[in-house]
């Protein structure tokens, strides 16, 4: 049954539940559980009121009405500060932290070709670009590749018409040299290689020669996890007197100790380029199962990472370099393929997809 002190008690339990609401949906929370119809502490007073005696119901009536004006007219006027006390629609909030708003980073390729040619910069290597549309001649043929090699068929070539004469890579009253192309044969095309800018630099340049070629390349692939019909190669090329297989070993194992770990495994295969003789495949110990055998790696726990070998004669004769004097080396891979085994990438063209869920990965 209530009393003058058990109202007295009600009063000071909702000051000090107002004192806390300091936001509207504290505001919400005090006023439903004292102004709601059903069970709300007001509405449970009033019903106790009208079964009070009658001698004290008149004053238990009074007090309990005096409770409720209080409690509405108190949670009005903290309702009305809170709406006072909001900033106006588009406003700042001064208080509260900055939002870092979001930047774009490096595509993982284009780091890995600035790695590139950072790593081959410090070894003395001139870092170059040249045309994507080539002539037969500086794609094929200076190459040691002639119209019927086989070699050719290794690569599906975008033909495109005749030839256009180029002058060669190098700066004006340097060695040049342009050779018209046969007439009888469609011979500009899509470069396949970027071993064409070496051509055009040997023929603009004396030995000696240490240059990396690096750009687009275009070849007839269909595309699945490991091709695209366009990617990106490097190739490296050093000429100079008494250069030897074992500068070619020492400066490539320099190179994927750089741009993988310190503690990569290699080991060099025979193979065959028509550019090349002898001629090598690269491989570097499998980067997923550390070379103990995954299916990545065909359970060899090696992966191939890139193609080199001693320049072939014919090629330095092909741009007037005395072969009995000169020799070098040659060598080259996909950006695409050295960025796949950096980060673990299975799918090549996931690079090119533009998948800002794939790209974000990649914060240089």
């Amino acid at each position: 049954m209530p009393d003058a002190a058990g109202i007295s008690r009600l009063r000071a339990e909702f000051e000090a539940a107002l004192a806390g609401a300091a936001t509207e949906p504290a505001l919400r929370e005090v006023r439903d559980r004292y102004l709601a119809r059903k069970g709300g502490v007001v509405t449970s007073l009033m019903k106790a009121v009208a079964t009070a005696p009658p001698a004290d119901r008149p004053e238990l009536g009074r007090l309990a009405n005096q409770f409720k004006r209080e409690v509405e007219e108190a949670i009005e006027a903290r309702r009305a500060a809170l709406e006072t006390g909001r900033p106006a629609a588009g406003a700042v909030d001064i208080t509260l932290p900055g939002r870092r708003p979001p930047l774009g980073h490096l595509h993982p390729l284009t780091h890995v070709r600035r790695q590139v040619e950072s790593i081959f910069g410090r070894m003395g290597y001139e870092i170059l670009e040249g045309p994507e549309i080539e002539d037969d001649y500086h794609c094929f043929e200076a190459l040691n590749m002639p119209p019927e090699h086989p070699a050719r068929d290794m690569q599906d070539t975008f033909f495109l018409g005749q030839a256009v004469p180029q002058r060669g890579l190098g700066t004006p009253g340097t060695r040049t040299s342009t050779r018209p192309a046969p007439p009888d044969r469609p011979a500009t095309l899509l470069r396949t290689h970027t071993s064409a800018m070496q051509i055009r630099y040997m023929e603009a340049h004396e030995p000696p020669v240490r240059i990396v070629a690096i750009g687009k390349v275009f070849r007839r692939d269909n595309p699945d996890l490991t091709h695209t019909p366009m990617f990106h190669q490097f190739e490296g090329l050093l000429v100079d007197e008494g250069v030897t297989f074992a500068d070619l070993k020492g400066t490539l194992t320099a190179f994927v100790r750089d741009i993988f770990a310190p503690d990569t495994k290699v080991m060099f295969r025979p193979s065959f380029f028509p550019y090349t003789e002898p001629s090598a495949e690269m491989f570097i110990g499998c980067v997923f199962c550390g070379g103990a055998g995954c299916p990545v790696c065909k359970r060899t726990g090696w992966l191939e990472i890139l193609g080199s070998g001693m320049v072939h004669p014919s090629v330095l004769e092909a741009v007037g370099y005395d072969a009995e004097r000169y020799s070098g080396f040659a060598f080259g891979t996909g950006i695409e393929r050295v960025a796949m085994l950096k980060y673990g990438v299975d799918d090549i063209r996931l690079f090119y997809e533009n998948d800002l869920r794939f790209l974000e990965q990649f914060a240089f």
